[in-house]
């Protein structure tokens, strides 16, 4: 559950606060497991919840992994700096179906490739493919709604 956190507060104090919340929300909400999944990904979704809420209340925007090639580019940057989690998830559903569930299961939920690969039944390189499909799909977006150019483009 840290590693989860700290893929996107990138902060550790902030990030153990967040799983402590989570596992406190945990506690108190054991009599609500109904035994149906797993008792990880029940646990995995209050804690994610909590990170999303802890979000929210900082109002800061989110930096998802789809930002990785952002830094190395050099242009105008107009409204990219104002993309909350809400406009992300909002342009995760215009991603295909496959690659959206694929992706949200590895970077906002924290699962690895192989726990991807056995959950929905594929190969971890399929995963893999997903993931990096998803990442250029939504950086295009990104770029495109900020009416974003490169110097080589």
């Amino acid at each position: 559950m840290m590693n989860m956190c700290m893929r996107y507060v990138r902060d550790k104090d902030k990030s153990a606060a967040i799983v402590n919340d989570g596992f406190l929300k945990v506690f108190k909400k054991i009599h609500q497991y109904e035994y149906k999944g797993s008792f990880e990904g029940w646990i995995r979704r209050i804690v994610f919840h909590c990170m999303s809420d802890a979000i929210k209340k900082e109002a800061k925007y989110v930096k998802f992994m789809v930002f990785e090639d952002y830094e190395t580019q050099t242009a105008s940057n107009h409204g990219i700096e104002n993309l909350y989690a809400e406009d992300i998830l909002r342009m995760i559903e215009d991603l295909p179906a496959a690659s959206a569930d694929v992706f949200i299961l590895f970077a906002i939920k924290g699962y690895s490739h192989k726990e991807i690969s056995e959950l929905k039944n594929i190969s971890i390189g399929t995963s893999k493919w997903h993931v990096s499909d998803s990442r250029k799909r939504l950086q295009e977006l990104i770029l495109k709604k900020y009416n974003y150019r490169s110097n080589a483009g």
